[in-house]
């Protein structure tokens, strides 16, 4: 298992490396995993590959053995590296993912988006804390949607955002009402402002960088198909950090909170999936 509230890290494995792995271990000894969406696996996939889509994962971990090493992939690195991550932070500790994506397969060249850096919690914040950390991270996802939406004319991708900025405000606002009981029970006031100030603080310290996220990936936002397979990364970020945080908590208001946040997050996963699952290769921007 991995160390309590500490992620292990995952280990990255470059095409020529993944190939070797593939060779080099008999056919039953592992799991590759590819964690894209069912249209794009009867595209193209790697021999023996199991399917579970990422929107999926975390409730099907019971399909996986956790003693078998497993590599993850995707298209182009993004979702497969959250995958991995997620399945490390629930014990699969043999857990790698391809660099590059399937995209790397045949072109080496190819790289993977660029992850926001979160801090996990370490399991012994205080509930005041969680819900802090949990609030900038749902500041920095509201940005970064809010980014892009400013800079397409995709309509139906104008309305997808729309939706999940609307989503992470509704997060927000659970969140808030949910300090409002920590900071009574407490004898404080304001917790309103106090989360705000908080929040800022945070995304300061390395919560979520909304202006790197976009430099790192600028290549990757230059179409549809690039922000989705980051957005979807993103979001598998958030859904770990919630299921982490929540199976963490020692207060039960603050874990149902969190664990439900974490639920919705799947939902918007699936949103992000069936999007994808139109195959738009349009720029992000028209030309």
């Amino acid at each position: 298992m991995a160390k309590r509230g500490v992620p292990s890290a995952v280990r990255v494995l470059y095409p020529d490396e993944a190939k070797a792995f593939l060779e080099n271990n008999p056919e039953g000894t592992y799991t590759l995993l590819d964690v894209r969406q069912p249209v794009e696996y009867e595209e193209a996939h790697l021999p023996g590959a199991k399917l579970i889509p990422l929107p999926v994962l975390a409730d099907s971990l019971e399909s996986l053995d956790p003693q078998q090493p497993v590599l993850v992939y995707c298209a182009m690195g993004g979702r497969s590296r959250m995958a991995a991550q997620l399945l490390v932070n629930r014990g699969f500790e043999k857990t790698s993912y391809l660099e590059g994506g399937i995209n790397a397969w045949e072109l080496p060249t190819a790289s993977s988006p660029v992850a926001f850096h979160l801090r996990f919690v370490k399991g012994d914040e205080s509930p005041r804390r969680v819900i802090e950390m949990a609030y900038a991270m749902e500041e920095g996802l509201k940005r970064f949607h809010q980014e892009i939406a400013s800079r397409t004319q995709h309509l139906d991708l104008r309305e997808l955002l729309t939706q999940l900025i609307k989503a992470e405000e509704r997060h927000q606002q659970s969140l808030v009402r949910l300090l409002g009981k920590v900071v009574r029970e407490n004898g404080e006031q304001s917790p309103e402002a106090h989360l705000l100030t908080a929040s800022e603080q945070s995304l300061i310290e390395g919560g979520v960088d909304v202006s790197a996220l976009l430099h790192d990936n600028a290549h990757f936002l230059q179409t549809v198909a690039g922000y989705l397979e980051l957005t979807m990364m993103i979001e598998a970020q958030a859904l770990d950090l919630y299921l982490h945080m929540g199976s963490e908590s020692r207060q039960p208001v603050t874990r149902g909170v969190l664990l439900q946040i974490g639920e919705e997050e799947k939902h918007h996963l699936v949103m992000l999936a069936e999007f994808l699952e139109k195959r738009f290769s349009a720029p992000i921007t028209p030309a």
